[in-house]
């Protein structure tokens, strides 16, 4: 092979150069002396993204030069390419241009467009490149990612003009989040977690958190929940009045953990308080955490993901299964359906913090507001239901109700029905016995990270797309997969733009 022309590299890189040059000579001069640091580094940042962007635009540049030569030999032997559609296209044109906007500014790309009639023009460049569909660079969307599932889209596009320039704008920011998250249901339907030992416990947790939407993107019986809506006041909401604005989110998560035996007075302190200087014996640690959500799909899909993945955690069914839920009936007969179609046997057990807030809501019908007794009752109901009495605390409950007058009994019988309804999901004395969670901690705090931190921001609409698109990634970011994501998507994006439109240059 001929070797390239030094000549023609160095004209495609004497601009960088002298821009290189200017900067030295700016730093050597004696009136950079009496700079302060900070001035300094304004100076390096704002010069230095220009010098590399220049330098990007001269290898591009360089590229150019040296694919016209290369076709020129081709044409020479009266060469063609030939597309997927099998068109042969003997006609070249060089000098065809597009924009590519980089972390360092916009650049342009120049390259050589192989024509026939009647069909698609094919840049073999754009394959070798790798260039994207759209003008924004995979660093580009990949800086966009990092800071939009952070913060809100206006942030996003303040700290990217701030590094990069104005290469973006906010729509296209959202619009770049979209295309960025199409892959991440893929992505992990072609991944295979790493097994463990029959002993470990493997614990699912579900719940759901709404977000404030758009209109066009409130599910249709949301949509005309709000239409309906007749409110008592034109700027505000009277008491007890829905937004109907909200779309509900289905959250999961899936996790291991080694069993962690307890008893119930190292969950709850007896009336009175602790004594004497054992500490309470912890419970389970949530190891390698797996989060996924969608406000997009219905539970009943979201539910089967976090099926699916906890099956390939344990595909032989040997370990034990506890579900934690917060006791929503819909949710339980979803669950039950699930782990019915599989063959797999599933130990539910609803939230001990939801059941003490009931037990709280029952205190404050026996007593009166600010009670001190109120303590002591909670600690004793809580303390036979976790030594498995439920129905002694029941009958309690009953036997209170009955001495109460009838403007007062609400929040008792609710109480009674609600413990008399998931009386076989509060075995809490043989989840404790065999080290099992009796809290959904895990999964709360996952509403409040990936939902309440980003998606209730002051004034936050969102669309279906976008809310599905930052929900997906924080979700990933999460789970700590986005490196791996990238490559993966970055791998999708080439098959989807360039495979199809695979070229072989022939005689």
């Amino acid at each position: 092979m001929a070797p390239y022309d030094t000549a023609v590299t160095a004209d495609c890189f004497a601009q960088p150069r002298n821009t290189f040059n200017c900067l030295i000579g700016q730093l050597t001069d004696p009136a950079a002396g009496k700079l302060t640091h900070d001035h300094l580094e304004e100076l390096l940042v704002e010069q230095g993204r220009e010098l590399q962007r220049q330098l990007l635009q001269a290898h591009l540049d360089l590229r150019a030069q040296r694919e016209r030569q290369a076709v020129s030999h081709a044409r020479a032997d009266g060469a063609g390419v030939v597309g997927a559609d099998g068109v042969m296209r003997r006609r070249m044109e060089p000098g065809h241009h597009r924009l590519l906007a980089t972390v360092f500014g916009t650049v342009t790309v120049t390259r050589c467009a192989w024509r026939a009639p009647g069909t698609a023009n094919l840049y073999p460049a754009d394959a070798a490149l790798s260039l994207p569909g759209r003008r924004h660079s995979a660093g580009l969307a990949r800086l966009a990612v990092a800071e939009a599932v952070r913060g809100s889209y206006d942030t996003a596009h303040t700290t990217i003009t701030a590094r990069c320039g104005p290469v973006i704008g906010k729509r296209q920011i959202e619009d770049l989040i979209v295309a960025c998250a199409q892959d991440i249901d893929a992505f992990y339907d072609q991944q295979t977690p790493v097994p463990r030992t029959r002993g470990d416990l493997l614990v699912l947790s579900l719940d759901g958190k709404g977000i404030a939407m758009r209109p066009d993107a409130l599910r249709p019986a949301t949509r005309k929940a709000a239409a309906r809506t007749k409110r008592a006041f034109r700027t505000r909401l009277a008491g007890g009045e829905k937004s109907a604005r909200k779309r509900m989110a289905t959250l999961g998560v899936v996790y291991d953990a080694e069993p962690a035996p307890r008893r119930p007075h190292d969950v709850i302190a007896v009336p009175g308080g602790r004594h004497g200087t054992r500490p309470p014996r912890p419970g389970p640690s949530a190891e390698r955490k797996w989060m996924c959500g969608s406000v997009a799909d219905d539970p009943d899909t979201v539910i089967g993901k976090v099926f699916d993945h906890a099956q390939a955690r344990d595909p032989a069914g040997a370990r034990p299964w506890v579900v934690m839920v917060d006791g929503a009936r819909h949710q339980l007969d979803l669950i039950n359906a699930q782990a019915a179609r599989r063959g797999i046997t599933i130990h539910i057990m609803i939230d001990f913090v939801h059941v003490l807030e009931r037990l709280w809501t029952a205190a404050w019908s026996v007593h009166a507001p600010a009670d001190p007794a109120a303590e002591d009752r909670v600690a004793t109901w809580a303390l036979a239901l976790l030594a498995g009495r439920t129905h002694q605390v029941i009958t309690d409950l009953e036997h209170h109700a009955d001495t109460l007058p009838g403007h007062r009994r609400n929040g008792i019988d609710t109480t009674i029905g609600y413990l008399a309804n998931n009386a076989d999901h509060l075995r809490y004395d043989h989840a404790l016995a065999n080290g099992w969670p009796i809290a959904t901690g895990v999964i709360e705090g996952a509403c409040r990270h990936l939902i309440a931190d980003r998606f209730n921001l002051a004034g936050a609409r969102w669309g279906l797309p976008g809310a599905e698109a930052i929900l997906k990634l924080r979700a990933l970011n999460t789970n700590q997969d986005l490196d791996h994501y990238w490559a993966y998507h970055l791998r999708r994006e080439h098959e989807r733009t360039h495979d199809q439109h695979e070229y072989t240059l022939t005689a």
